[in-house]
């Protein structure tokens, strides 16, 4: 694969950091399925396991129910029942170290952390390699390298749900508490080959800035879980990172990049998950696109608000302002803004950060579509591109539409098949198909923006303080004013 065609939107350098090949692509949908799969290659081991993330919870329950009582179900019992089956293997758990904070109310984690500790072999840390503010927001696990999953899935409470996203599942339960929670949709991936070396190489080097320590790459055994189906076979793989300037390593926006690419190329269909839509930059590339006579359609499927009230605040009035701008320019009618709801119309919250591009590029990572994601957390997302060549990779273009298609079904409660026939009947308008398709039970819900309020204007002119797109002397200056309060809410 030639990684600086004009025609390609993945350009090692520029919108990515690398291309690698993966013999297997996987898209795991929802945590249920994520979980399961973590759990089942963490018992395939033997060298190393490297957790790396925003959040872990060591109470969480991984299958559910559980199906194997030979082999613990909890994350912390399960690690350690690791090191113990295999003498050579290393496990290493970095963790944000704002979130652990965050975190000690919770109950029995940070005495689980604790046992951690009295085992040489397990080996958990916390990242405070970040400017003040900043997060550490990647989502991967790595097993010998020659596994890895990369997503929007964190290992902790309250992400676990299932495909059917019932409005009470038995099961969603937060791990001590037993306190239902709401139904959550989230998105994650599993590759194999140089590519999860390559992911390997990037959690290790995350390992170092965080800790200083250099660790030794493992050798890759075969951890496939059996029941996990790939999406894509022999594939090119792009890995994207967004990383603030910090101790004299420059920033990098390859996420931005890449999502500014994706907007500028798209021909017929851009479609977006995402738990924000706050970023001004893309979204006035979205509205040059939408203002053009034969531009796109843009179809994007947010939570119906963010968690917590601050982070309601600032991502919701940028929002709001957003679709505002958004709507003078989309004089054809071609954008549309959905949120999930249940059968009983309850709604599902969005944490999952895909996007897709015709039937050519698709992209899942742990980058939402605001200025932290393009600028000031640590981000990793994967993408997958078609040649741009037609009458190439009809199995990698068949396997993008598809996968968009799974989606949006699953948000429709219809199926794949029904979606289908209304495209074709549509003439491949996704728009006009979501219209035709759209119930009073399990579906996707226009989003109403409210009426824009002089605060709220100007909340959006100060979200710097709280969604800035790059470190700045002004968010360590504010900082001391917000010390007390969490702008990341529990859904990062």
């Amino acid at each position: 694969m030639s990684e600086h065609t004009p025609d390609r939107m993945l350009r090692a350098g520029e919108t990515c950091w690398t291309i690698a090949r993966a013999g297997r692509v996987a898209v795991i949908i929802d945590a249920a399925d994520y979980f399961a799969m973590v759990r089942e290659a963490i018992q395939k081991a033997r060298h190393s396991v490297l957790l790396i993330g925003w959040d872990f919870d060591t109470r969480i329950a991984l299958d559910r129910p559980d199906d194997d009582a030979r082999v613990p179900n909890r994350l912390g019992k399960l690690l350690d029942w690791a090191i113990k089956e295999q003498p050579g293997l290393q496990i290493h758990v970095l963790r944000w170290n704002l979130g652990a904070i965050n975190e000690l109310g919770r109950g029995t984690t940070p005495l689980a952390i604790l046992d951690w500790m009295t085992d040489d072999r397990i080996h958990f840390k916390l990242d405070a390699a970040h400017p003040a503010g900043s997060a550490h927001h990647q989502k991967i696990v790595v097993i010998d390298d020659a596994l890895a999953f990369c997503g929007g899935i964190d290992m902790t409470g309250d992400r676990w749900d299932t495909r059917e996203h019932l409005d009470e599942h038995p099961l969603r339960v937060r791990p001590t508490t037993k306190r239902h929670y709401p139904p959550w949709h989230d998105v994650s991936t599993a590759v194999d080959g140089r590519a999860a070396q390559a992911l390997g190489e990037l959690a290790r080097e995350r390992w170092r800035c965080a800790t200083g320590e250099t660790l030794t790459p493992p050798t890759p055994t075969e951890v496939w879980p059996e029941e996990l189906t790939p999406l894509f076979r022999d594939v090119d793989v792009a890995i994207a990172r967004t990383a603030p300037e910090y101790d004299g390593r420059a920033g990098v926006q390859e996420i931005e990049a890449l999502y500014l690419e994706a907007i500028r190329s798209v021909r017929q269909t851009l479609y977006i998950e995402s738990q924000y839509f706050a970023s001004l930059p893309l979204a006035d590339a979205m509205a040059k696109r939408l203002s053009e006579p034969d531009g796109p359609e843009i179809v994007l499927v947010n939570p119906d608000k963010a968690q917590g009230w601050l982070e309601e605040e600032v991502m919701g009035s940028s929002r709001a302002m957003l679709l505002d701008r958004i709507a003078t320019a989309d004089r054809h009618g071609r954008f549309r803004l959905y949120t999930p709801v249940t059968e009983q119309r309850q709604p599902i919250y969005v944490h999952a950060k895909v996007m897709v591009v015709d039937d050519r590029l698709l992209k899942v990572g742990s980058s939402n579509l605001n200025n932290r994601s393009m600028g000031f957390d640590t981000e990793c997302d994967l993408a997958m591109e078609a040649s741009p060549d037609p009458a190439e990779d009809h199995a990698v273009r068949r396997s993008i539409l598809s996968l968009r298609n799974d989606l949006v079904a699953e948000h429709l409660g219809v199926t794949q098949d029904v979606l289908e026939a209304s495209l074709e009947r549509w003439n491949g308008s996704l728009v006009r198909a979501i219209e035709e398709l759209r119930t009073t039970g399990r579906s996707l819900v226009p989003f109403e923006a409210p009426d824009i309020s002089d605060a709220e204007r100007a909340v959006f002119e100060e979200n710097a303080l709280l969604d800035p797109e790059r470190p700045t002397s002004r968010w360590r200056s504010a900082r001391r004013t917000l010390s007390n309060i969490n702008p990341f809410g529990r859904g990062q």
